[in-house]
């Protein structure tokens, strides 16, 4: 069985980084599975990758906070750049003859890269089954709808697709009704739940040794995600540090993230090293050893940083970015009205402001660990039944499909 999974990779390293737990997963619930995995991600080379997966890695492009795509190392301009992608994209399927495409979050892919694949399998392999994975929320919802709309993915997934994926639960973000999704997509529609993060290689004690923690020291563990934008919020909170006094026993880990330019993260070393009690990495591949040594966590509100924070339990004080896309910022308000962590808006973020809160978080015993965390059982169930059913698959068992029927009776799912 062979399975094709194209991952978006416009910003930061969260979309690759979901995709490869998704197929290391599947991997080990699919008996017979190979994943062929395309992605113009940086620092995809940077994984250990399991048996039975492989990739391509397509010419970068990049999305700065002016929402432009760019091509980020090759002197070529965006559409030179997108056909490139796509014509390695379309050889790709055309050798590797999937039986299962799997695509995150666009249904064309990037400025419809991925348009000329999909008809080549619909045309010369018709029995090709396509899912689209969608994160929890996308954009604020006038701008998905519009968007969705303008690109035409409505009718991408209504045509095209035989699943649609979200990997998240309707109590934080009803996606479907959010977005306005018409019948013929919502009965395509599967709610996953959020991906549980799998505990790290060491134990909370040994990342205690390792940075030398004292018995009754409390660690607060500082990371932006990829860290391509995080450079505000560390600065943020190596100025806080100072309003702090010799009570407040803090050891501080900042993990900048490798997508941090070099030029913030040597400014942000410079600060650190007049803080005895701060240390500072550049990057690890097991952040959940670190966070589930941490006392309060400090971060943005990307998905998978999110997925961490959840399957950890841990208080943690989040800020998310509010730009190009509002994404983080309705997660993380979503999430701190039903109490999974505090949040503070960019544009309140201060050092005094971000020091109160780590300090609340300190002494918070309570945290709301009620989150459905079981997204990648599902989605392996999910995907093994296309394959186990390849023919017949019509009808389909929903999670929460009594709810979708009573909101699409009661009027509140517009269609």
């Amino acid at each position: 069985m062979r399975l094709l999974v194209y991952s978006h990779d416009t910003f930061g390293l969260g979309n690759i980084r979901r995709m490869l737990a998704i197929c290391e997963h599947l991997l080990r619930e699919i008996e017979g599975l190979s994943i062929l995995l395309i992605s113009g991600s940086p620092i995809l080379h940077g994984f250990r990758l399991p048996k039975g997966l492989d990739y391509i890695k397509l010419p970068c492009i990049n999305r700065g906070e002016t929402d432009n795509l760019v091509a980020k190392y090759l002197g070529t301009d965006i559409d030179e750049t997108v056909k490139m992608r796509s014509d390695l994209i379309l050889s790709a399927a055309v050798n590797y003859k999937p039986d299962l495409v799997l695509v995150d979050k666009k249904p064309y892919g990037i400025k419809n890269e991925l348009a000329p694949t999909l008809d080549y399998l619909q045309a010369k392999l018709p029995q090709t089954r396509f899912v689209l994975l969608l994160r929890d929320i996308l954009d604020t919802p006038a701008k998905t709808i519009a968007e969705w709309h303008k690109h035409g993915y409505y009718k991408a997934v209504k045509k095209l697709y035989d699943l649609l994926l979200i990997v998240g639960i309707p109590e934080i973000f009803h996606l479907p009704q959010e977005y306005q999704f018409p019948i013929e997509v919502i009965q395509k529609a599967h709610f996953c739940g959020y991906i549980r993060k799998p505990q790290g290689c060491k134990q909370p004690e040994q990342v205690r040794n390792e940075l030398q923690l004292s018995s009754n020291q409390k660690l607060v563990l500082v990371t932006p995600g990829g860290g391509e934008d995080g450079y505000q919020l560390i600065h943020t909170y190596l100025t806080g540090l100072k309003l702090l006094t010799d009570t407040h026993n803090i050891k501080s880990l900042i993990i900048c993230g490798s997508e941090m330019p070099i030029e913030h993260r040597q400014a942000l070393y410079q600060m650190a090293i007049t803080y005895p009690q701060v240390q500072m990495y550049e990057f690890t591949d097991d952040l959940m050893s670190y966070m589930g040594a941490a006392d309060v966590v400090v971060s943005m509100a990307g998905y998978n940083t999110v997925c961490e924070i959840l399957s950890a339990s841990k208080p943690a004080v989040v800020i998310p970015r509010i730009k190009p896309s509002q994404e983080q910022f309705v997660r993380s308000q979503r999430m701190y009205e039903l109490g999974y962590f505090q949040t503070i808006h960019p544009h309140d973020l201060t050092p005094s402001v971000l020091m109160q809160q780590v300090q609340q978080q300190l002494v918070n015993t309570r945290v709301n660990n009620t989150v459905d965390l079981g997204g990648l059982d599902r989605i392996a169930s999910l995907i093994k039944s296309i394959f186990t059913n390849k023919n017949t698959f019509n009808e389909r068992e929903f999670l929460y499909s009594e709810r979708f029927s009573q909101d699409i009776l009661a009027g509140k799912i517009i269609i």
